[in-house]
């Protein structure tokens, strides 16, 4: 630090004496810097720079034809889950309805075919009847006996002999060869023998009857009948033989 202090003040000494000297010789030092005159000013510093016109025929590097992957937002891949979640339930509804149509022509076309049986099963029977009598007086017998008027005896309103009965007619006629007397008209015959709880526990040889029909049961939910005009005497589910209520009568 000493030395240091010793060369500034010998710089001190030296500077008067130049200053001196210069003053005494009236010379004048002159100092300039030269720098390019400059004309133009950028007026608006924070102006970005704008892209010019580049020729069409300029390569570069095959960087114009890349296809880039388009990234989706979250958004618009939810909208696209759910638009494809409403159309493949679209289809399977569109599916179970062709299935369902499909089904339904199927039952349709079998009930049809069943009631063309039920139609050719139940022609209109001829007016002449040849039977053989009750071989004994049991409920098998009865059944045994009534099963040959099938498709033989018409229906006639009124009638209770094998030339044509109504439905009344019919039983009061096959329970008569059984030596059983019946009045002629279901209502009052719904009411004869012993009452039967179900179609569960109908034997064959029972009576059905309502106000309005009347049968002889033959077992498996099946009677035989004068059913109407049309299909004369023949067998007949009793869900088809009877409408509304019925009552189950036993008398063998």
């Amino acid at each position: 630090m000493v030395a240091v202090a010793a060369a500034c003040i010998s710089l001190a000494a030296i500077a008067p004496s130049a200053s001196a000297q210069s003053t005494t010789t009236d010379e004048a030092v002159t100092s300039s810097r030269s720098f390019p005159k400059t004309t133009t000013v950028k007026k608006n510093l924070l102006a970005e720079s704008t892209s010019t016109s580049v020729d069409s025929s300029s390569n570069w590097g095959g960087i114009e034809s890349l296809n880039p992957p388009q990234t989706k937002s979250t958004a618009e891949k939810e909208a696209e889950a759910k638009a494809a979640a409403e159309q493949a339930a679209a289809q399977a509804a569109a599916q179970a309805a062709a299935q369902a149509a499909a089904q339904a022509q199927q039952q349709a076309a079998s009930r049809s075919q069943s009631r063309s049986s039920l139609s050719a099963s139940t022609s209109s029977p001829s007016s002449t009847a040849t039977v053989n009598p009750p071989d004994s007086a049991s409920a098998s017998a009865l059944v045994a006996y009534a099963a040959q008027f099938v498709g033989v005896v018409p229906y006639v309103s009124g009638g209770n002999t094998p030339a044509g009965w109504d439905c009344s007619g019919f039983v009061q006629y096959v329970f008569a060869q059984m030596g059983i007397s019946l009045p002629h008209y279901s209502g009052a015959q719904a009411a004869v023998g012993t009452a039967v709880p179900s179609l569960a526990e109908a034997q064959p040889g029972d009576i059905i009857a309502n106000g309005a029909h009347s049968g002889i049961y033959v077992g498996n939910g099946m009677v035989v009948n004068a059913l109407n005009p049309k299909a004369g005497t023949v067998y007949t589910p009793v869900a088809y033989a009877y409408s509304g209520s019925y009552s189950i009568r036993r008398l063998l």
